[in-house]
């Protein structure tokens, strides 16, 4: 029996809601990854793109469990001497509040063009309104 290697003619591709009201952070991140990478579908193929496009409503209503709204941090540098910043989780989510999931997404994809391109498939909203009616099927698969 031969092993069945996915073609880029075999792949399609859908669009999955995520709703992160009241639910863990990286729980959401991990569902998101799932989905993007395409580790649901049977012809999941770690070289080529399998995954669906997600959407992630009610990012600002995410859960984190403990101290980490003040103890997480988030850190930058900008090249220059003294240009080193932090930032908080609850300093994120006042400021930019998808931030959050988008960055805890990106870290769970690979780190290459692949990741990248499953990553540009990732739509992060705020609020429960998204402009994405029209890539949705008749009736959409409400996961998580």
């Amino acid at each position: 029996m031969k092993t069945y290697s996915a073609k880029p003619k075999d792949i399609t591709q859908e669009w999955h809601i995520l709703d992160a009201e009241g639910k863990i952070l990286g729980k959401v991140a991990t569902e998101a990854a799932r989905l993007l990478q395409g580790k649901h579908k049977p012809i999941y193929s770690r070289n080529l793109d399998t995954g669906d496009g997600v959407i992630v409503v009610n990012a600002a209503k995410i859960a984190v469990t403990g101290k980490k709204l003040s103890d997480k941090k988030y850190y930058r540098h900008s090249g220059y001497p003294g240009g080193f910043r932090e930032i908080t989780l609850g300093e994120v989510m006042a400021k930019k509040p998808t931030f959050a999931v988008e960055r805890a997404v990106k870290g769970m994809l690979p780190h290459n063009r692949l990741g990248a391109a499953m990553y540009k498939k990732l739509r992060v909203y705020a609020g429960p309104e998204h402009p994405h009616k029209g890539q949705l099927t008749a009736a959409p698969a409400q996961e998580g």
